[in-house]
């Protein structure tokens, strides 16, 4: 029942289309990996919204083939990512 949930929401929020193929790897990494997010991608991850971001990673928990993951740290690690995306794009650029 979930996965069906989850993709009528990414289905009716174009999620799955609103993100180039490289910064969906690099945030896919951030978030199931110990590994950063550049800035560039860190835009485009709250271009894509917290409703896609979200709903991609319950998505992807779904699928058998990361079973094996922990689904609490998963999204904790994601709630840290999308965070610390938000800041970095809130914050004041340094002057040149």
């Amino acid at each position: 029942m979930a996965t069906k949930e989850n993709d009528k929401i990414i289905k009716e929020n174009n999620c799955e289309t609103k993100m180039g193929l490289p910064f969906v790897l690099e945030a896919f990494t951030s978030n199931f990996r110990t590994r950063g997010i550049s800035n560039k991608c860190c835009d485009e991850l709250v271009m894509l919204g917290k409703v896609c971001h979200s709903t991609l990673v319950k998505r992807t928990l779904e699928n058998p083939l990361f079973k094996d993951l922990n689904p609490a740290k998963i999204t904790t690690k994601s709630s840290q990512t999308w965070t610390n995306c938000l800041a970095l794009i809130d914050s004041p650029s340094p002057s040149t």
